[in-house]
């Protein structure tokens, strides 16, 4: 088995499927150990029969919905001694429609897995991180927090924005203790985000140019963290949507983004 030149073991959320599972086998493709979290148990074990060839994997069925999980995953870990060196941000999900259309339980679930959890994961396995002089961790954000607001899935543009400001915040905090902290920003990526959020048939029609596998997201994402990039949009595509969105006057890229929002949102 080859020995990972990084220390300890990386913790991967959401790792059941779509780019968090390209993610756990992209670092065990480098031979680093991984800690795998999701919800559904089966898919965890299944991930984890697949790459244990390669490496070691301790699984950790955790709902993230829930705020007693982060001091309970910190716990499992710490008891088991376990350095974790890469934490990777990844679990998420999207609430389509309209706000209101969904109870406040819901929104609060949304907001606990995909802001809260994340910030109290990385506040709880920093300072180890901090201590030894290295550290990474790798945030799964979206180019949806880079282009203007889109009428439905209202809170997801919104988290993932602050996702890439709390990352490249915490980089800079960070860097000279040897921590890179990274959020990654894909565009269309075949997972299956689409089929739980219900918009499966209208994102298949748009053109195949503009997709990446969740592998090819994985490789730039661990590529671009262990570089110290503090922020990757993944595709030349998504790159240029980003670029006529800060440069174009805030009328006009709110106007393009919208006129094809339908494409992508669900605001019914």
């Amino acid at each position: 088995m080859t020995q990972s030149p990084v220390r300890g073991h990386a913790l991967v959320t959401g790792a059941s499927s779509g780019i968090g599972a390209a993610i756990a086998r992209e670092y065990a493709a480098r031979g680093m150990p991984l800690v795998l979290v999701a919800r559904r148990a089966e898919r965890l074990q299944a991930l984890a029969a697949e790459l244990s060839a390669r490496v070691e994997c301790v699984v950790i069925a955790a709902d993230l919905a829930d705020p007693a999980t982060p001091a309970r995953l910190f716990e499992a870990t710490t008891s088991r001694g376990l350095f974790i060196s890469t934490l990777v941000n990844n679990a998420g999900y999207g609430v389509p429609g309209r706000y209101l259309s969904a109870d406040w339980k819901t929104h609060a679930d949304f907001i606990q897995v995909l802001m809260t959890s994340v910030a109290e994961l990385t506040h709880r396995y920093l300072p180890a991180m901090e201590a030894a002089g290295h550290g990474r961790i790798l945030n799964v954000a979206s180019l949806a927090g880079l282009v203007p607001a889109t009428a439905g899935h209202t809170l997801y543009g919104a988290t993932k924005l602050w996702l890439v400001r709390f990352s490249e915040s915490l980089d800079l905090e960070m860097k000279k203790h040897g921590v890179h902290v990274t959020a990654v920003c894909p565009g269309m990526t075949y997972t299956e985000f689409h089929d739980v959020n219900g918009m499966r048939e209208k994102v298949s029609q748009l053109p195949k140019g503009i997709w990446l596998t969740s592998a090819e997201v994985a490789k730039l994402a661990v590529d671009a963290v262990e570089a110290g990039r503090p922020r990757l949009i993944t595709g030349r595509t998504n790159r240029l949507l980003a670029a006529l969105s800060k440069y174009l006057p805030d009328h006009l890229a709110s106007a393009l983004i919208s006129s094809r929002s339908k494409d992508f949102r669900d605001a019914d």
